[in-house]
């Protein structure tokens, strides 16, 4: 038996709840909640003291319940005279104070002001069928006589789904009409719905409309809120109206993971926000995987702060690993994002658990198990909030990780890669205080290790005077990490780095302890008019590394930006290293297209090309010689297995406290050219 109408416009006709009625017999009709689900907001709002017109009230139990917990003084009125017919039979013994009126609730026929609490159970939306002009007159009406008929300082309590055209309706109508206007999402109701309906139906979210009346209002007074939670007050209608839409958008999604498994499709992403915050406080990233034995179904693993920059929490490659580490069939990965504060990891799983809980797959009736990487939220110290012309908003921020205290330069235009960062250590002087430190023996970035093999490699094995020093050009220096571990274990070398934006010179000096001397200098200038007056003024290098990125976003390419491998800078790095020297560069690209037509351009101007896949990031180090030798991967293997070790002999006899010694025998299996 279909009991929900197949058209919308059929709630809004009299036959159509006669018919309805009649095939339901005693049952009760409860698909706005019942008393147990509602009772917070009712208690809330009403009181037993309330004179109260319950409008259009069918043959919902609502009424009788509150009657039974010592609601005495209601009115029910319906249009329907079969609906108070019944009721009055099922009320005439057990609630004799109870009133049950056949009236029309566009013309009443009580006298002003009769009512403090007006209580509208979905009547609203059936009326609301549609958005033509005859419909929104009737609606008009119902609420005109809603306040002629209450009292100054009485409540309109509404029960509804909030339509589009039914929620812009209230936002322009209660408060040009002296209402106080309060929206509050009524969790309890959409998770009852999701248990009682766990097999096919969807569950929509459900809204209390409260609106307070007063004689008169000086500005809007516009609400939203969760629950119990505090109320968001809001100085636009915009603001409420994007509050309700995002509640009902995330139902979507909730109603069609519920519903079925996303295993083979991408990822579902969602953002939390609070109800007066732009920014979010959450990031959930929701995977599946088919069923099998042996999986446990839903799980929740929150990342803590600062670790979510991290490969297996940034990627969806390394989001699959995790849940396969995991070992459940639903995977909802939780990142926590900056400026947010958060306590404890008791507290988040709190305010996480009606989301997590709404995302959950039919039928799920265990505890939903929350996974993390330890017993706290992590910590997150912004130290600098900064804007360049160049690069926008950043933040220096440092982060505890795995015991480490790392810091950060982050580009809030792409705030899940980390620009630049170091270790921040602590040293021990002799008779003074402990002071903080960056190791400059650090590097953050994978691709730097391999980039810096290059350069070992043109700077010893390819030139290998030991008395001459050798030039390296870095285009790109951000926090400067990459220059100062060349710096600090490569004494031979003697470093250029060129860098646009004169806050990043800034930021490394400051921030990460760069410092100039006769080996290293920064030149503030556009990296491609470098490259091309070094190349007319015969200036040559022994090494030439781009570590730039694009700040376009939208492009597939991200690392280096399109225009550094145009064949004309292409063919003036080809002369600035001369027949000895090395050009590398990090590629960065989602696009094999692209990545396709860079490669074609580099082997179009080098004789021999080399590049080395990082196996837990998109990058790529490409190297790139004018040597003939280079020609095949066994010559290349050869020489840069010399400078792998060369590498890490130099940083031991530097003495600095480099974790990142190179795997030279993996590092050289993956060298393709």
């Amino acid at each position: 038996m279909n009991l929900l109408p197949k058209t919308r416009e059929e709630f809004a006709q009299t036959d159509y709840w006669n018919e309805f009625f009649k095939k339901r017999g005693e049952k009760a009709f409860e698909w706005y909640g019942e008393y147990l689900e509602l009772c917070d907001q009712i208690h809330k709002y009403i009181k037993p003291s309330d004179r109260i017109l319950m409008l259009g009230c069918g043959n919902s139990k609502l009424s009788m319940d509150m009657y039974d917990t010592g609601f005495r003084d209601i009115t029910n009125i319906d249009i329907s005279p079969i609906a108070v017919k019944k009721m009055l039979e099922l009320n005439a013994k057990t609630r004799p104070d109870m009133k049950f009126l056949q009236m029309d609730a566009t013309a009443m026929t009580f006298p002003d002001e009769s009512f403090s609490v007006s209580l509208d159970k979905g009547t609203l939306d059936a009326l609301f069928a549609d958005d033509e002009p005859e419909t929104r007159l009737v609606v008009e009406n119902y609420f005109k006589e809603i306040l002629r008929t209450m009292r100054n300082g009485g409540r309109y309590v509404g029960i509804s789904l909030l339509q589009e055209h039914i929620l812009n309706f209230l936002l322009e109508f209660l408060p040009k009409h002296n209402c106080m206007l309060r929206i509050v999402h009524c969790l309890g109701v959409e998770q009852a719905n999701k248990e009682k309906n766990a097999d096919d139906a969807l569950t929509l979210p459900v809204f209390v409309v409260v609106a307070t009346k007063f004689k008169s209002l000086p500005m809007p007074i516009l609400e939203f809120g969760f629950g119990n939670d505090k109320m968001q007050r809001f100085t636009s209608v915009s603001e409420l109206n994007n509050a309700v839409s995002s509640v009902q958008k995330a139902a979507l999604v909730c109603n069609g993971l519920a519903r079925s498994n996303i295993a083979g499709h991408n990822e579902v992403i969602m953002d939390l926000h609070r109800p007066s915050e732009k920014t979010p406080r959450y990031t959930i990233h929701i995977l599946d995987k088919p069923p099998a034995r042996g999986l446990g179904k839903y799980a929740a693993f929150i990342v803590p702060q600062g670790r979510e920059v991290e490969w297996l929490f940034s990627t969806p490659v390394g989001r699959k690993k995790l849940q396969d580490s995991a070992n459940f069939q639903r995977l909802a990965v939780v990142t926590l994002h900056r400026d947010q504060v958060y306590s404890t990891l008791d507290e988040v799983k709190l305010e996480l658990a009606d989301c997590i809980r709404n995302l959950s797959p039919t039928g799920l009736s265990e505890q939903i198990p929350y996974l993390s990487l330890g017993s706290d939220v992590g910590k997150r110290e912004t130290l600098i909030c900064g804007f360049s012309k160049i690069s926008g908003d950043f933040r220096i921020e440092e982060v505890e990780a795995n015991g480490k205290t790392l810091r950060r330069l982050i580009f809030l235009s792409n705030q899940f890669v980390v620009q630049s960062e170091a270790l921040v250590k602590t040293v021990k002087i002799k008779g003074k205080k402990e002071r903080r430190k960056i190791d400059f023996g650090y590097l953050a970035c994978q691709h730097h290790l391999y980039m810096s093999v290059g350069v070992q490699l043109a700077t010893t094995v390819q030139n290998p005077k030991r008395d001459v020093k050798k030039d390296v050009l870095v285009i790109g220096l951000g926090g400067g990490g990459l220059c100062s571990f060349l710096h600090a274990a490569l004494p031979q070398a003697r470093i250029t780095a060129v860098e646009i934006d004169p806050i990043m010179l800034e930021v490394a000096e400051q921030y990460f302890e760069l410092k100039q001397d006769t080996r290293f200098h920064v030149v503030i200038d556009d990296g491609l008019d470098f490259v091309e007056r070094c190349r007319n003024e015969d200036i040559h290098f022994d090494a030439v590394l781009f570590d730039v990125d694009s700040k376009d976003l939208s492009l597939g390419m991200s690392c280096p930006p399109q225009s550094f491998l145009a064949t004309k800078i292409l063919q003036h790095i080809k002369e600035i290293i001369g027949p000895k020297g090395l050009f590398m560069l990090n590629l960065v690209c989602r696009d094999e297209s692209l990545r396709t037509e860079a490669l074609d351009n580099l082997h179009k101007v080098f004789p021999a090309v080399c590049s080395y896949k990082l196996e837990e990031d998109i990058n790529e180090i490409i190297y790139c010689a004018n040597d003939e030798k280079y020609k095949t991967v066994e010559q290349w293997k050869k020489n840069m297995g010399t400078a792998g070790r060369g590498l890490n002999s130099a940083v031991k006899e530097t003495k600095l406290a480099s974790e990142d010694a190179l795997e030279v025998a993996e590092f050289l299996s993956e060298l393709k050219i």
